[in-house]
């Protein structure tokens, strides 16, 4: 399926978390939080802002993403959860890992 999404989005894949911290100790499965890094999947047009101006993507596709913790709205394409995507604002994304 192709979802190409509209001016001002992103669509992105969540990374997953590493269960195991930089100690060697694993984390238990109720440690789970939503991941905030995101793989850029597609990106939308330009925004047009309230006041005319254009706003550009902050990243482009292949690029991975931080976002805000409570940002984006979570799609489900298939019957499992790997495949789920996100929808991102522009305005959402922090920070590009290089």
């Amino acid at each position: 399926m192709k979802v190409q999404p509209v001016a001002g989005y992103i669509l992105v894949e969540p990374v997953a978390v590493q269960k195991k911290t930089a100690a060697g100790i694993y984390l238990p499965d109720s440690h789970d939080e939503k991941p905030q890094q995101a793989k850029v999947v597609a990106v939308g047009p330009d925004e047009t802002t309230d006041s005319g101006a254009k706003r550009q993507a902050p990243c482009k596709v292949g690029d991975t993403i931080i976002y805000k913790k409570w940002g984006g709205n979570e799609v489900k394409l298939g019957l499992t959860d790997k495949d789920e995507i996100l929808f991102i604002e522009f305005k959402d994304v922090l920070a590009i890992v290089k």
